[in-house]
């Protein structure tokens, strides 16, 4: 029997966050307390969305990839060398395959890279273009290990491996390792996102504008290829609830402490995210392509798990914690009143990865630019600003920024100079075999990157200070972009330009010199 309040979020989630359809799930000690879907499916044929709909579950298909590697090979580094021979260019020792488990790896994500290529946000991308993108790589973005950053193709070159050694299917593993295990009855690997057996379409645009099915032409495996309905979900929900106090289950591995090299406790590993919401521990993890939005939390000290899905782009992550914050009866924090200004807001650049940090006030929290996603900090009485995994803290030798689910403290530089204009040009990466062009066109500068999946548009480039420049990245071939890119100009003797460094989060410094 759900609470009153939980009724009410249930409810209110079709207005808060609108779109063609969705569905949620709520459990407690096993047992459903919630299975609702709403909407439509695809709108356009009016084929409801029934909790039996089969939904891009995205992202969220990282877990099952390491419950499979490890049901397959309890002891995953047998599959060490199995990873070294699918990067055969890499200059520097190569990552583990429990790095890429951890995401650990170093590698730069192939859906970011892929940009630099210059793909069209619709293009196609399927197996021989992702074996080029990966087998390409000749450097990585730090020793695997020491830190972490998210790449989707460690979990594919996970789920290219055991299909490899076991001469078995991926689909068929899913099935036989995962699926069959957990009653998760309709569940398969829906590798291609052209289109759902079913019907199923998903949706991009906001009700302001409009809705318009979303055109994907990727195709891909163990980092996100899972089809599942929200009964699908809920087996696997009452799958972990039903073996939680058994330690070789699968879903207790996946779950179990992860740490860097340096003993530093870790907030990812096995394709799950390790959070504290409300004071209680949770893991969970989310999933996303342009138009599917999905999301599954679990609560194991109160054995309650939600799972939310939208056919559209509404923020799924958001949703499952209103949810989870009715179904635990907890009232919203207090926003604390934040000053006019702040005087370390500004623009900055990190110095390890060459990055543009942009900091400013927004909506009552002090909004940090620089990773995938903007994070939204609760200024604190010491004068520094947190949030999950994140603080900045002035200091007398300038601002520190602290990525501490990163494993990474860096001191930001301050870009405070006036912009230099005079960094137009074509500049080449010998490491992608891709260019960059930088143009002016008419006193505004321009950029777009090319390569061998296409010539990117040119987008109007945004000033940091001095020569460190943004180029925007509205769309791309995966869910979300990539966020902007940064390009860092560097000059030779005489003060001209010869080369820049280019990177965003997920890609970071690869080096382009100038050849125009």
């Amino acid at each position: 029997m759900t609470s009153t309040r939980l009724d009410r979020a249930i409810e209110a989630l079709p207005r808060c966050y609108a779109g063609p359809g969705g569905a949620v799930a709520v459990l407690r000690n096993g047992e459903v307390l919630v299975r609702h879907a709403w909407g439509w499916a695809n709108a356009e044929r009016r084929i409801p969305f029934t909790p039996r709909t089969l939904f891009r579950m995205c992202s969220i298909t990282k877990q099952f990839t390491c419950a499979v590697v490890l049901g397959s090979f309890p002891d995953p580094s047998v599959l060490d060398e199995d990873v070294r021979a699918r990067l055969p260019l890499l200059q520097q020792p190569a990552p583990r395959a429990l790095h890429l488990c951890h995401n650990q790896s170093g590698l730069r994500d192939y859906w970011a890279v892929a940009m630099l290529y210059g793909s069209p946000a619709e293009a196609s991308f399927g197996d021989s273009e992702a074996a080029r993108v990966i087998s390409g790589t000749k450097t990585l973005q730090f020793t695997p290990g020491t830190r972490s950053s998210y790449v989707n193709q460690n979990f594919r070159l996970l789920s290219d491996i055991v299909q490899e050694r076991t001469g078995r299917s991926f689909a068929e593993l899913l099935r036989t390792r995962v699926f069959d295990r957990a009653g998760m009855a309709s569940a398969l690997l829906a590798a291609d996102t052209r289109a759902m057996p079913d019907g199923t379409e998903g949706y991009e645009g906001t009700p302001a504008r409009g809705f318009r099915a979303a055109e994907n032409r990727i195709v891909w495996t163990g980092d996100a290829g899972l089809g599942a309905s929200l009964d699908d979900m809920i087996a696997w929900e009452r799958h972990i609830d039903a073996t939680r106090d058994e330690a070789e289950a699968l879903y207790s591995r996946l779950s179990s402490p992860v740490t860097f090299a340096d003993g530093a406790a870790a907030a990812y590993g096995f394709g799950l995210s390790r959070a504290v919401e409300f004071g209680r521990a949770i893991t969970g993890h989310g999933g996303a392509l342009r138009g599917w939005r999905s999301h599954r939390l679990y609560v194991p000290s109160e054995r309650i798990s939600v799972v939310v899905m939208f056919n559209h782009m509404a923020n799924a992550h958001d949703a499952a914690l209103d949810i989870l914050a009715a179904a635990l009866e907890e009232q919203p924090a207090p926003v604390a009143a934040l000053p006019s200004t702040v005087g370390w807001c500004g623009s900055y650049i990190e110095p390890d990865g060459r990055l543009a940090v942009r900091i400013d006030l927004d909506q009552g929290k002090v909004r940090l630019r620089y990773g995938h996603h903007p994070d939204r900090l609760e200024l604190q009485s010491d004068g520094s600003a947190s949030g999950p995994g994140v603080r900045l803290r002035p200091v007398e030798d300038g601002l520190w920024m602290d990525r501490l689910n990163e494993n990474h403290s860096t001191l930001l530089h301050a870009c405070d100079s006036v912009p230099a204009l005079d960094v137009a040009g074509r500049f080449q990466c010998d490491e992608l075999g891709a260019e960059l062009t930088v143009a002016d066109a008419g006193g505004a500068l321009y950029g777009a990157f090319s390569g061998f999946l296409g010539q990117g548009r040119m987008e109007l480039m945004d000033p940091i200070g001095g020569d460190v420049w943004t180029l925007p990245c509205p769309r791309a071939l995966d869910h979300t972009p990539p966020g902007d890119w940064t390009l860092a100009f560097q000059r030779d003797g005489a003060g001209e330009v010869c080369a820049v460094t280019v990177g965003c989060w997920l890609a970071r410094r690869l080096q382009y010199r100038r050849t125009h």
